[in-house]
């Protein structure tokens, strides 16, 4: 995964886009629709925070450079 910096992260979309109806999130991303939704209109550090939301949602402990 890449390091958080200030820039831009690229988009976690796996295309595997389907919805998990009992989570409400994306089985590929692990995103909700509407991070999903808004991603391309965040900030660097807003999709850094949904990268690190979807790390702790799967239960990844590694950080988030490599």
């Amino acid at each position: 995964m890449q390091r958080e910096t200030s820039q831009h992260p690229s988009s976690p979309c796996t295309s595997l886009c389907v919805l998990d109806s009992a989570t409400g999130r994306c089985q590929g991303c692990g995103r909700t629709l509407e991070e999903i939704g808004r991603w391309s209109a965040m900030t660097a550090a807003e999709k850094w925070a949904v990268l690190r939301a979807v790390r702790a949602r799967r239960g990844e402990q590694e950080p988030l450079d490599g």
